[in-house]
């Protein structure tokens, strides 16, 4: 349970601040945008698995 708030926590920040803070940098705004699905995806798989345990 820890882990899934830690990336929710990591999400947001990406969501909220770094991709803002990148400003127009195709580079960066790429590399945030590839990392916020990357943090999504595992939010969702560590979803399933908290549901299969409780």
């Amino acid at each position: 349970m820890l882990q899934i708030v830690q990336e929710n926590k990591s999400l947001w920040r990406i969501e909220n601040h770094y991709k803002k803070d990148a400003g127009n940098c195709e580079k960066c705004q790429k590399f945030w945008k590839e990392l916020e699905k990357d943090k999504e995806g595992h939010v969702n798989e560590l979803q399933k698995l908290l549901k299969e345990h409780m």
